[in-house]
């Protein structure tokens, strides 16, 4: 077997609307493409050896075991690969269960879909998974080894790509509020919400945190000056630079024992306390200089009692914990080396910031430690006896966390939020050394320590014994209060033809509102009147563009085929999904090879509307009408026929529509009425002779309406939206030289060239067409354009693509001919390959009155050769 090709889905998309982060791996089972596993001799065994935990796969059986049940009696190997590919993960502390494997067009080559908690984790696993089924079916086993060392690796890449346990915490909160979240590009920054509405987090500081209030709490002596002013209880200190100040400082303090930690340190790094001798102080002072950027080394005075760090979001406290140093506790027999292995052993215990509490690490500072309270590593502690390998007390060095939320004395409540407010912090992390919380710091000499921005919620999540506190929803609460709303409005437009045009009278609707509308097209990314990036922007990174921008206050998103496959939607719902039509276009791309496997990709944006939004679908193209039924919020339809049968049940049921009647562009509302404008009056439907125009019309209108847009702002969007080509290049784009007019427009399928047609055939003259075809369409579709053109146009000129897209010169051509000519054998033309030399042919030869029809490859080149002409 062979990986072909591997996709990564992150959002709704063909193969699911809810499981949202997907790997697609293409993979061919070359010789094993005819052999189920049953037929692979010890294939079965070999699995189950390695792999014994796929007992707890169901699969399509409805009982534990059912997928080994199916390799015994004989399954493919695309399948099995997704299993392996999902137990992987789970085996590597990444649960995941969701899967799908289907064969394509192309025997022996299927499609294997299977769910990822972290990207480059679940890349892998799929590869592994292949090497691994390859391995046991080449030589009947996989090493364990080989397995040790694939699950050491995705342990290694999910530790890599997991954003912090403060951060996670924050992310699960907002997940169960349903609030849409993104990573940015830059400083591990999390974007919370979309467009104008959004806010960010990095770690805990957030767009609330105060720059003044963080570099306050970062200054040391900076942040203990302020609070002494205040009156907060806070130690005697004071700050040196240089070791020959040591002595006189530790005298200013008050003398013996003292603290020595550098002015700009965090997470407890260089900081020794109790230091009770001159040898112990220069020792401190070289361990502090080593950690400090600046050199500048606090000497404080050591007061006795107990760690606590009291966590105050939005000048509230919400959380206390008290913090022990990372420690042993004697068995009566085993040495502190011993103790340690033993402690590390907890499965609570990992990596960093891997797990609920941190592995114990021994170094020179624990050996220091040790050795002040007459230990060593080959100690033998007795039973219940304690030894301490950290003087601090942080998580990060193998330390616990008590929860102390209900014990803290009210006066201490007090000074803790006024600390807050007089340090300037939205989210502070108070460091406290008192023998008792639940008494009032001046009455057992407790004092304030330190202050800290961006301070870890994991003691508090997770806390080693009592309570775990919530204190991610504080957070969300003052990012996000009640009134305030985490997401715009999003409304996507899909379909075979007409995207852009209606993409872009809906952005112009919306702007009537005076509201920013953020809005990609095939021919950009616009942020209300100006363009942001001009090319080809259909796909989910430019709609993403448009939901990180913070002016943003509407968003209509054009979404073509090709990002739906490569990577599922931007965006986990939308208000709004417009599906125009599904037409035989770019069928054979992508394992894309029917019109109903299409109609299945377009469908996703209906799949995709929320509960209370609308699906906007066309009930003229069967194959959109039938989305309502997977459509899990409301549906609204359009039609040019008001008699349509699935038009009047609906409007029967009190439904919503947009129908095309006695000449006006109207909205129906069960039994009411309103008329929106006449086609004829508006610019976008060609004085009403483009049918397929209106249908875009109907689709923007409705659109608009059910989003809550006001009719009178619908009415002058629609007659004040001129399709030329400034606003819709490349789209009915109508020109008038001197004697005759000439049409650009960018079909380029079939479905494309009947609906222009229908403009062209009410045209009274001469009428002209340049034809031609992109190169990765089937021949078939080919020979179909020809075959269309025939019927629309008297004389033909037939042009290729400089992108002949695999083809060989002249290929496209001849196809598109041998249509034409199957449809009319008569047909004037003439075959000129090159564009510019077919058009500036087409631009001599039309007759007064008449209409050149341009299918252009290069919609800008055309319309500057057109406008140079005229």
């Amino acid at each position: 077997m062979k990986i072909l090709k591997t996709q990564t889905l992150r959002g709704p998309n063909y193969w699911s609307i809810r499981r949202q982060k997907l790997i697609q791996m293409r993979l061919d089972l070359e010789d094993v493409a005819e052999k189920p596993s049953n037929l692979i001799p010890g294939f079965y065994e070999g699995l189950v050896e390695i792999l014994p935990s796929l007992i707890e796969h169901y699969c399509s059986r409805d009982h534990r075991g059912g997928f080994l049940e199916r390799v015994q009696e004989g399954t493919y190997m695309g399948h099995i690969v997704e299993h392996v590919a999902l137990e992987l993960q789970e085996l590597a502390g990444m649960p995941v269960g969701f899967g799908r494997t289907r064969e394509t067009s192309t025997a022996g080559v299927y499609n294997v879909v299977f769910e990822y908690v972290y990207e480059e984790a679940g890349r892998y696993a799929g590869r592994a998974a292949v090497r691994l089924c390859n391995a046991i079916i080449n030589h009947g086993v996989y090493p364990p080894e080989e397995l040790a060392q694939d699950l050491a690796d995705l342990r290694d890449l999910r530790a890599n790509s997991a954003l912090g346990p403060s951060t996670e915490t924050i992310i699960k909160e907002a997940e169960a509020r349903d609030i849409p979240w993104c990573l940015l590009s830059a400083r591990a920054m999390v974007q919370l919400g979309y467009g104008v509405n959004q806010q960010r987090i990095q770690a805990t500081l957030s767009t609330h945190s105060s720059i003044l209030g963080v570099e306050l709490a970062c200054d040391k002596e900076g942040t203990k000056t302020t609070l002494a002013e205040a009156g907060i209880p806070v130690p005697r200190g004071t700050v040196i630079h240089y070791l020959d100040e040591l002595e006189d400082a530790i005298a200013d303090v008050g003398g013996y024992p003292v603290v020595i930690k550098p002015l700009d340190g965090n997470h407890g790094r260089g900081i020794t306390i109790d230091v009770e001798t001159p040898k112990e102080a220069e020792e401190a002072y070289d361990v502090a200089s080593a950690a400090s950027k600046s050199r500048s080394i606090i000497v404080e005075k050591y007061y006795k009692g107990n760690d606590h760090r009291i966590l105050v979001i939005n000048g509230k406290l919400v959380a206390v914990a008290e913090r022990i140093p990372a420690h042993v506790v004697g068995d009566g027999y085993s040495t502190i080396e011993e103790l340690i292995e033993k402690t590390n052993q907890d499965p609570n215990r990992g990596d960093g910031h891997d797990n609920v509490l941190t592995k114990i690490s021994v170094d020179r500072t624990s050996l220091g430690v040790l050795r002040k309270q007459g230990y060593d590593m080959d100690t033998r502690l007795k039973e219940g006896e304690i030894a301490y390998l950290r003087a601090t007390a942080n998580l990060s060095t193998g330390g616990i966390a008590i929860d102390r939320t209900d014990d803290i004395h009210p006066e201490n409540i007090w000074i803790a939020e006024r600390v807050a407010k007089i340090i300037g912090l939205d989210i502070a992390g108070i460091d406290v050394v008192t023998p008792d919380i639940t008494k009032p710091l001046r009455e057992v000499d407790g004092v304030i320590v330190e202050v800290n921005a961006a301070p870890g919620f994991r003691m508090h999540v997770a806390p080693s014994v009592g309570l775990p506190r919530n204190v991610a929803a504080p957070v969300l609460d003052m990012l996000f209060p009640e009134d305030k709303s985490s997401r715009i409005p999003i409304l996507a437009v899909t379909g075979t033809n007409g995207k852009t045009t209606t993409t872009r009278l809906l952005a112009h609707i919306y702007r009537q509102t005076g509201k920013v509308v953020g809005y990609t097209s095939t021919d950009g990314i616009y942020l209300g009147e100006y363009l942001v990036e001009k090319g080809d922007n259909t796909g989910p990174l430019s709609a993403g563009v448009i939901l990180k921008d913070p002016t943003v206050e509407v968003a209509v998103l054009e979404c073509a085929r090709g990002g739906i496959l490569r990577s599922g939607l931007a965006f986990d719902r939308c208000d709004v999904g417009v599906v125009l039509n599904v037409a035989a276009d770019h069928l054979g791309l992508g394992d894309i090879d029917t019109i109903e496997q299409m109609a299945r990709v377009k469908g996703v944006i209906a799949e995709a509307v929320s509960a209370d939004g609308y699906a906007v679908l066309n009930a003229d193209d069967p194959l959109v009408a039938q989305m309502a039924q997977n459509v899990k919020g409301k549906v609204a339809y359009f039609s040019m026929n008001p008699d349509n049968p699935i038009i009047t049940d609906h409007l029967r049921r009190d439904g919503m529509a947009a129908i095309y009647e006695n000449g006006y562009v109207s909205i129906y509302e069960g039994e009411w009425t309103l008329r929106v404008e006449k086609a004829v009056n508006m610019p976008v439907t060609m004085k009403g002779m483009a049918p397929f125009m209106i249908a875009n019309a109907l689709a923007a209108c409705l659109a608009a309406f059910v989003n809550g847009v006001d009719i009178e702002l619908i009415r002058q969007g629609v007659r004040t939206f001129n399709p030329g080509a400034n606003q819709t290049p490349g789209r009915m784009n109508l020109f008038d030289l001197r004697d005759f007019s000439v049409l650009i427009d960018y079909a380029h399928n079939p479905a494309g060239y009947e609906a222009v047609g229908e403009f062209v055939k009410n045209w009274e003259g001469d009428r002209l067409g340049v034809i031609g075809g992109p190169g990765d369409r089937r021949d078939e579709d080919l020979m179909l354009l020809g075959q269309i053109a025939a019927r629309i146009f008297n004389y033909i000129i037939i042009k290729e693509d400089d992108d002949r897209r695999g083809r060989e010169k002249g290929e496209v051509a001849d196809l598109i001919l041998k249509g034409m000519l199957s449809e009319n054998p008569n047909q004037e033309h003439v075959v000129i390959l090159d564009e510019i030399e077919a058009i500036e042919t087409a631009l001599k030869k039309v007759d007064k009155d008449g209409l050149v029809v341009i299918f252009p490859e290069s919609v800008s080149r055309s319309i500057e050769l057109v406008q140079k002409y005229q």
